[in-house]
């Protein structure tokens, strides 16, 4: 007589683990990413001459430039983890097997972060680095051990991968990977924009712990001229990214699939 496996948090997160990792979209976006932002620290670094227009941006944020860019490959990413189970209709299996729906979200949540964070960190780290090689005659030069760079750049990985937690509540959220990626495009990175221009001295305040410019202040070693206080901006990023994922965790508790 043969035993069923009993369901466990572990053995969930290690499905979603294998489920992350077998498409070929989880390496493309990754990749992308990561080329994305080595390639423009490196263009940074290469074009830079001391005393011109980017004399006065933060060490971190010039290397890290490409971090708005592979954000986006990286919010497409957490947008196929849970959207495009939706789309191949392969979400049916995974709640059929996890009756609880909750914990796959979780478990998605989970994996994808860690993965995430880790590859921006990494990725950040070495942009910046490589980067250095190039400026270390100018007056951007700096290291690791300088004041505030090390928390900056570990600061860029936070905020890169709490905006993909977003896009993969908007995902779940929405269940369709098109209209996450236009709500994600529209809501996270231009509405902030639009509303920053209106006159309104409340509004100029509010904008500055949407999740884009929270993320910048995260990225940066000096503080940004009215920009949050990386604090402020840390706990801004973790309010959206829970708000993000508890709308779709109470739709799975009263929705059909």
């Amino acid at each position: 007589m043969t035993t069923t496996p009993s369901l466990t948090p572990t053995r969930v997160l290690r499905s979603e683990w294998h489920k992350l990792w077998t498409v070929r979209s989880t390496w493309i976006t990754a990749l992308t990413s990561a080329a994305l932002l080595l390639g423009v620290g490196i263009l940074m670094g290469a074009t830079y001459t001391s005393g011109g227009g980017d004399s006065d941006v933060d060490t971190v944020v010039l290397t890290l430039y490409g971090s708005q860019l592979g954000a986006i490959a990286l919010a497409v990413l957490g947008i196929l983890v849970t959207a495009g189970e939706y789309t191949t209709g392969m979400v049916r299996a995974s709640l059929t097997a996890v009756p609880r729906r909750l914990p796959v979200l979780w478990a998605k949540a989970a994996v994808y972060t860690a993965t995430v964070l880790t590859l921006s960190l990494l990725t950040a780290l070495l942009t910046f680095l490589t980067a250095q090689v190039f400026l270390s005659d100018t007056d951007q030069a700096a290291s690791l051990t300088d004041d505030g760079v090390l928390a900056a750049v570990a600061g860029n990985a936070t905020g890169v991968t709490l905006l993909g937690v977003i896009a993969l509540g908007l995902g779940a959220a929405l269940r369709s990977v098109p209209g996450a990626i236009g709500a994600f495009v529209g809501g996270v990175l231009i509405v902030p924009e639009i509303l920053g221009m209106l006159p309104y001295e409340a509004m100029d305040t509010a904008v500055r712990y949407f999740p884009t410019q929270a993320a910048g202040a995260l990225g940066s070693a000096t503080p940004l001229p009215g920009a949050a206080s990386p604090g402020a901006a840390l706990l801004a990023l973790l309010l959206w990214a829970a708000a993000a994922l508890a709308v779709p965790a109470l739709s799975l508790k009263r929705r059909d699939v």
